[in-house]
């Protein structure tokens, strides 16, 4: 280090500057120079083909930068080559091509490109310009923004990489690839692969290939595949070391095969959601060192969990719930498995027999036990249970609770707690909820409602006996986002708190006994808002209709009264088509629609609904809201709207249920109805509509019920229409048309007149004819005669 003092000459302290300065500009002549012209050129050609608009950190790699300075590139200290490409950047924000020539990198030890957008790959210089030895260890290209976008046909770029230790192909398409495993025999030191969701379809081990020289493998993920043969008896002898193994959701089936069993390092086995069939093998028992087993939704019977699972001392993690079990189950099956973490027997057969006083060796901290036989009493030995988060009883029969064990439970649980489904009973005003998911719906507690935590996400207590208003400690929990309270006898005036809910995209309040005015603030993610069946009265506030992400409204069974607001109504989720729908999971609800109820439990985006029947609406129905194109479900029914039925409603191609009826609406229904090619259920009745209903096949397939209540109405399915009431305007006769009806009648009597006179008058002016004619009736009456007694006397004979 160089010390200036004061007392330093001015020519030294400039001579020390200069040196200085000089070894700086050599330092960055030395940086410019450092990064490997082929590299560099390499990495440009790849640059070329991705869309970087979101960050533009790619748009950075220029040539008046040394490239291993670029943004993802890391270089060799010694060699300046390009070693390290992490372009694995937040927010997904690559798209575009990925150009394979960047494997013609010759020092390329590492790259990730995964987690990205992009849509094509190319290979049009692999392998074949890859004449070095591969020095390439590590290689992600998995895409999980949008799985299957990016497809390859074959695999046999990777045979120059046979140096690979971690490779990862999932979401990438590769169907057309069958020999797959031909391709990854090229790859002996591989010690992961991951293949997860490639649409491989073929499990068969090739006959060309002698030698599978798999054997470094440790982690081999296949699932969400669409294998259609069982597991091939010699499929995991490709290697003995393997310690994680997922196929699940890959739709193998047959037997778990024996082979497996032989893998005595497996720590890992996820085999759930498949077609398995028979009992699990005994052998199952005799993996050391398993962690995790998970036999989930399969086909699997038996009496019973083999007993040689409860010696799984290492087992934290045990999932056999959803197959086809049977028997008793007790406290025996787990008796050594003090490190069980996760137990999950859900939607089971088993009868379950654990003693009343029996205490786990082990502390759970996730239970599901859903769809399963449990009641009436509690389970005793989940009160012994002191580190649960997740806790599944939904659907188990349970309708007894020790109280003060029951509510020290269920305070504690910090996660997902769902008792949904039972016919529990009790008051627990006074709890503290601490769980970010609460569904406690569908059972018989009483009481105000509970207290919830600041951490609450989605809070569903509907179908109880819930009474008195909404607690003011929920006002605090900022992060909700669905609020189900359906089917209680809550009341009061509600929605204060609602503004102070800014995340808040499901909000179920129906069927109560709330009061008061709708609130004008609402949340801007607001998706479905249902108020129906309570006293709310006033009018709708305009801001209602400013929701744009808004795509369900049921306001029916209410007070309100004014008119509908006259605004642009800019419900953006029920304009604009979207060519894939997100179908994110919000709420189940009680759906009215087509003149009936449906319990829907799983509400999807794609269900476009506005239903403002049963209050005391007035005014003429704003043209607005007739330009919903994506509106399936309209609802105007039993209020005091008055107008006409807009020509534009032709424009609603996607509406399948409308209902007007039991309104003042006046005027004809227009011609457009008849465009509305979805409409499955219509009902226009009493109202004051006349004319003639169009004429289009979907209209004529209602019955009347439809129509009636409207005096003016004519055609089908109504009685026909007269003249005057398909010419409302003309209904004085028309001169010209008399004169033309009076012509014809007359042309046709003189025509009859003179055909008749015509024959008849030479029949008897002509004798010969006359004669002729004569002779042609005799004939006829003799042939009939003869013919008839011939047929009489056969008759007699026989």
């Amino acid at each position: 280090m160089t010390i200036i003092t004061t007392q330093m000459p001015l020519v030294l302290l400039l001579l020390l500057s200069l040196t200085t300065f000089h070894k700086c500009m050599s330092i960055n002549d030395q940086k410019l120079v450092r990064c490997n012209e082929k590299d560099k050129e390499t990495l440009l050609i790849f640059k070329k083909g991705i869309n970087d608009s979101y960050n533009g950190k790619i748009s950075t790699w220029s040539t008046e930068k040394d490239c291993c300075a670029w943004e993802g590139v890391s270089c060799d200290n010694i060699t300046n080559r390009v070693t390290k490409l992490d372009l694995k950047l937040p927010f997904r924000t690559l798209k575009g091509e990925i150009n394979m020539c960047i494997l013609e990198l010759e020092f390329l030890s590492y790259l990730d490109l995964s987690e990205n957008d992009f849509d094509v790959i190319s290979f049009t210089t692999i392998p074949h310009n890859i004449t070095h030895a591969s020095n390439l260890l590590y290689l992600d290209l998995s895409n999980n923004f949008v799985p299957n976008t990016l497809q390859m046909d074959n695999l046999d770029w990777l045979s120059p990489h046979s140096s690979l230790k971690y490779l990862n192909l999932s979401g990438i398409d590769l169907h057309k690839e069958t020999n797959w495993l031909q391709a990854v025999n090229t790859l002996p030191s591989l010690l992961e692969l991951h293949l997860h969701d490639c649409k491989l379809n073929n499990l068969i081990i090739n006959p060309s290939i002698q030698y599978l020289n798999l054997s470094s493998l440790l982690t081999l993920d296949l699932s969400e595949n669409n294998f259609t043969s069982p597991l091939p008896n010699g499929f995991f002898n490709l290697t003995k070391d393997l310690t994680d193994l997922s196929i699940y959701g890959s739709n193998i089936h047959g037997k778990i095969p024996s082979c497996l069993l032989n893998l005595q390092n497996l720590r890992f086995l996820d085999l759930s959601f498949n077609q398995l069939q028979g009992s699990i093998p005994d052998g199952m028992g005799r993996l050391p060192n398993i962690q995790l087993l998970d036999l989930n939704s399969n086909m699997l019977s038996g009496s019973n969990i083999p007993s040689t699972v409860g010696n799984l001392s290492s087992l934290n993690y045990l999932s056999i719930g959803g197959n086809n079990f049977s028997g008793e189950i007790s406290e025996k099956a787990f008796s050594k498995l003090s490190n069980l973490d996760s137990l999950d027997l859900s939607s089971s057969n088993f009868v379950f027999k654990f003693d009343l006083d029996w205490v786990p060796p082990f502390q759970l901290h996730n239970l599901q036990l859903s769809n399963t036989n449990q009641g009436p009493n509690f389970p005793s030995w989940i009160y012994t249970q002191k580190s649960l988060q997740y806790l599944d009883l939904s659907s188990s029969g349970i309708s007894l609770v020790d109280t003060n064990k029951f509510s020290s439970l269920i305070e504690r649980i910090s996660y997902s707690l769902d008792l949904s489904n039972n016919s529990m009973t009790g008051d627990i005003s006074n709890l503290t909820l601490k769980g970010y998911i609460l569904s406690l719906y569908r059972n018989n507690f009483t009481g105000g409602l509970p207290n919830i935590s600041p951490n609450a996400n989605r809070v569903h207590l509907s179908y109880n006996t819930f009474s008195g208003s909404i607690p003011h400690s929920w006002k605090n929990s900022k992060n909700l986002q669905s609020i189900n309270l359906w089917s209680n006898k809550l009341s009061g005036e509600v929605l204060e708190q609602v503004s102070d809910w800014t995340q808040l995209n499901f909000l179920n309040l129906g069927e109560n006994e709330f009061s008061g005015t709708i609130r004008i603030k609402m949340s801007q993610n607001l998706q479905v808002l249902i108020l129906r069946g309570n006293q709310f009265e006033g009018t709708i506030p305009t801001q209602l209709f400013n929701q744009s992400s808004l795509f369900h409204l049921d306001l029916a069974h209410n007070k309100l009264s004014g008119s509908m607001p006259e605004c642009i109504y800019n419900l953006t989720e029920m304009v604009i088509f979207h060519m894939e729908e997100s179908n994110v999971f919000v709420g189940s609800i009680d759906l009215f629609t087509k003149g009936q109820e449906y319990y829907i439990p799983e509400l999807l985006e794609n269900r476009k609904t506005i239903d403002l029947s049963a209050n005391n609406l007035s005014g003429k129905v704003p043209l607005e809201l007739f330009q919903l194109v994506q509106l399936q479900s309209l609802n105007l029914s039993h209020n005091n709207l008055i107008g006409t039925i807009p020509k534009t409603i032709g424009g609603m191609k996607n509406i399948e249920s409308l209902d007007l009826s039991n309104n003042k609406l006046s005027g004809e229904i227009p011609q457009s109805m008849a465009l509305l090619n979805f409409l499955g259920y219509l009902n226009l009745s009493c109202n004051n509509f006349h004319g003639k209903i169009p004429i289009g096949t979907q209209l004529q397939s209602f019955n009347v019920s439809s129509y009636i209540g409207n005096p003016d109405l004519c055609g089908v399915p109504l009685n026909n229409c007269t003249t005057e009431e398909e010419n409302p305007k003309n209904a004085t006769p028309s001169t010209d048309n008399d004169s033309v009806r009076e012509s014809l009648y007359l042309g046709m009597g003189v025509g009859f007149a003179a055909g008749f006179w015509g024959i008849c008058g030479s029949l008897f002016l002509i004798r010969k004819w006359r004669h002729a004619y004569f002779r042609f009736v005799d004939g006829v009456g003799d042939k009939l005669y003869v013919t008839l007694m011939v047929k009489l006397n056969s008759f007699r004979r026989n």
